[in-house]
């Protein structure tokens, strides 16, 4: 039984950030009930599309939840959706305001009509101000908010971040916005209430230290690449077959790394004697590590770092990472059974409880699937009225 057992949450978001705070919910136990139109979910068709009718986009953030059409477009469908919401806890959206409202399931009108709900909203850009309505997507959102400014080569220009960290950690913060807000129900703070969370908001989060310190200073951090301007040696070094992250933050680590590297002889080079005088002959230090380094495999080197306790990491490809035994023995690939009785191996659970742990769940489903078994068994139609809502593209 995992923790949100008992919880039941309509899930009408698109795409990654909705879904995956969706999926956070199942995986922990609560009934969530997919909702998708006619067309499908966009992330069915975004790469990598599989012939099975769904995407590796898809399957990434539906696992664990039952899925039905509804065409909001329809009074019908927006009748039925209302009758799902009258024993739900939980509504996820990520329609623009002006859509919501002509879908029926904008704010005011469910917060009326069902005051115990918690009322999920995710956006581009926010809830108030000039650009509520526009549309968001995680790389321009990371251009917007900053996040881009700081990610690439400082001689080069910026880049996109090589995953949907913002999609994703938006997803997240939903996830505690929703349990937050069930929690403050439950201990009679609130009845229902309206969680917001953008991709601007959860961007702007992510400068960290780098909005904190502008804020105090009034300082633009710049680009800084693999490593940091103020720390040398810091950074990715390139080895006999590949590249190796190395950091030294204290001098009590550079003498370690110093040892661990067969560069004793640095130690005492007056070039590299602090650690503001290694930032200054930084591109030095980078020659006199890397022609150490190529004599030696990247797996060689970590032994050695680890073994004189200096800061280090491969830099793992995809398929390095996922069959890495620290990986596995934390159970982040599982195994999920798809209706058709096959497997697929997904990515498992970020978080894990000890006295109530989540689960995977079942593999993410077709579009669908469950629609005679939550319209008739969850809501007592009766076949011909489901095929009579079929004939008239109701779902």
């Amino acid at each position: 039984m995992g923790a949100l057992d008992g919880i039941k949450v309509i899930d009408l978001s698109r795409v990654l950030a909705g879904p995956f705070c969706g999926q956070l919910l199942a995986e922990n136990g609560a009934d969530v009930i997919k909702i998708e139109g006619p067309e499908g979910d966009l992330n069915r068709g975004f790469p990598h599309v599989l012939a099975e009718g769904d995407s590796t986009n898809f399957r990434s953030v539906n696992r664990g939840k039952r899925d039905i059409t509804l065409n909001l477009k329809s009074e019908k469908a927006r009748a039925l959706l209302d009758k799902l919401l009258q024993d739900a806890d939980v509504l996820i959206q990520s329609f623009l305001p002006p859509v919501a409202e002509k879908l029926g399931v904008g704010w005011d009108r469910i917060q009326k009509k069902f005051p115990d709900l918690i009322y999920v909203s995710i956006s581009g850009y926010g809830a108030e101000g000039p650009l509520s309505n526009k549309p968001g997507y995680d790389t321009m959102v990371a251009a917007y908010s900053g996040v881009m400014s700081l990610t690439g080569e400082p001689d080069r220009p910026p880049v996109r971040l090589g995953v949907t960290a913002i999609d994703l950690a938006t997803g997240m913060l939903a996830y505690s916005g929703v349990t937050t807000a069930l929690l403050a129900r439950e201990r009679g703070k609130a009845r229902g209430q309206r969680v917001n969370v953008s991709l601007l908001e959860t961007g702007v989060t992510l400068l960290g230290f780098h909005g904190a310190g502008y804020l105090a200073t009034g300082e633009v951090d710049k680009r800084e690449g693999a490593g940091y301007e103020s720390l040398s040696p810091y950074g990715a070094y390139r080895a006999k077959d590949g590249e190796i992250m190395i950091g030294a933050p204290t001098q009590a680590m550079w003498v370690k790394a110093c040892h661990a590297l067969e560069m004793k002889e640095l130690i005492d080079d007056p070039r590299f004697a602090t650690n503001a005088l290694r930032c200054e002959a930084r591109e030095e230090l980078r020659q006199e590590i890397e022609l150490r380094l190529k004599s030696k495999t990247v797996d060689d080197w970590i032994g050695k770092l680890e073994e004189a306790g200096v800061a280090n990491s491969p830099i793992n490809s995809i398929d390095r990472v996922l069959n890495d035994p620290q990986t596995l023995a934390n159970q982040m690939v599982v195994e999920c059974a798809a209706a058709d009785g096959s497997i697929q191996r997904l990515l498992g659970l970020p978080f894990k409880l000890t006295a109530t742990p989540g689960s995977p769940g079942a593999a993410p489903p077709r579009q669908g699937q469950h629609n005679l078994e939550v319209f008739c068994g969850d809501l007592g139609l009766s076949s011909e009225e489901l095929a009579v809502l079929q004939s008239e593209g109701a779902i």
